[in-house]
């Protein structure tokens, strides 16, 4: 394996590879090697198998892997994918949702280099899924992305193992933890949007610039991945209706509370609609959850209504999606 990306989620996902060897090696039969790992300052490389424990400790301390004894300043993402014998790439790196790069080129090339890829970067799937998606087909490789949705909650796995014999109608979820976690405090609290919004980045929940949660954007590239994904519609972000929270008053909770309901950032899919915006969701109701929690409805042909819920974020869930991909793709390839 290869990493393309060695920030907050590369080192999560380096720390699962340490803690769950043994055990993927027990009930998988997978042992997995990183060949090599990228940063934006550099790469360190070795074919034979990069000893984690130190690159997490020369990363940490120095700043990048490229100070790794097998480390090379300026070696580029594109030099790792199309020069190293890895079997699958990883490619975490920043999302840019405007034109995706460079996640997008990133994974062209490790697809035409006949690797598999799986990333958790939405960047790429909201600009070109169909374009990826018929890439991996004509390469014979593997393109996995359930991390781009729902962290650590397994949306997309779900729904295409388990859920396979139906037809969904629709999709609804919160599936942004930093809006839920300020509309869950301004409910309780009847405290105003900013000064929830200021808790939450000095607790670190809410990014220093959160315009992407908070307007909805976050939510809207979600949507976007499952219609993409799971209706086999093809959108793009332009498609989806977006209205944010910015405008959500404590007055307004106070009333929709006082009625029995909630207010919710809330995605809708459907094959003739794609919308996020506040929502009106019944106490009780499992879209109903608090803090960071994300939640997601299948409405489906066979089974009506199914909910799945759980932690959206952070390296160590957003890891748990990423390593069931690796153990996904181990098992298509027969391993």
């Amino acid at each position: 394996m290869a990493i393309v990306g060695f920030g907050n989620l590369g080192r999560g996902l380096a720390r699962v590879l340490i803690e769950k060897s043994e055990f993927l090696r027990r009930t998988q039969g997978l042992i997995p090697r990183v060949v090599a790992v990228v940063d934006e300052h550099g790469a360190a490389v070795d074919e034979d198998g990069l000893d984690l424990r130190r690159l997490l400790r020369v990363a940490e301390r120095k700043g990048t892997v490229a100070a790794h004894p097998k480390g090379k300043r300026g070696k580029s993402a594109l030099e790792i994918i199309e020069g190293t014998e890895a079997d699958v790439v990883f490619e975490l790196t920043p999302t840019n949702i405007k034109t995706g790069e460079p996640g997008l080129t990133h994974i062209k090339k490790a697809m035409q280099a006949e690797k598999h890829v799986i990333t958790s970067n939405k960047g790429p799937l909201v600009v070109a899924f169909k374009e990826l998606d018929s890439l991996a087909r004509r390469c014979g490789v593997e393109f996995r992305y359930s991390a781009s949705v729902g962290g650590g909650v397994p949306v997309i796995g779900l729904a295409k193992g388990l859920l396979a014999g139906n037809e969904i109608r629709a999709i609804r979820g919160v599936l942004n933890g930093t809006t839920n976690y300020i509309l869950t405090r301004m409910s309780k609290e009847n405290a105003p949007f900013d000064v929830v919004l200021h808790e939450a980045q000095e607790l670190g929940i809410a990014e220093k610039d959160p315009t992407l949660d908070i307007e909805g954007i976050d939510t809207a590239c979600k949507i976007t991945i499952l219609a993409n994904s799971l209706l086999g519609v093809n959108a793009r972000l332009r498609d989806v209706r977006v209205a944010g929270i910015r405008n959500v008053r404590p007055e307004a909770i106070r009333l929709a509370r006082e009625a029995g309901y909630v207010i919710k950032l809330v995605g809708v899919a459907k094959r003739d609609l794609l919308e996020v915006g506040p929502k009106l969701v019944p106490l009780g109701h499992p879209l109903a959850v608090g803090g960071t929690l994300n939640a997601v409805t299948f409405e489906l042909d066979l089974a009506r209504e199914i909910t799945i819920t759980g932690f959206g974020a952070g390296p160590q869930e957003t890891s748990s999606s990423l390593l069931g991909d690796l153990i996904d793709i181990h098992r298509v390839l027969g391993g």
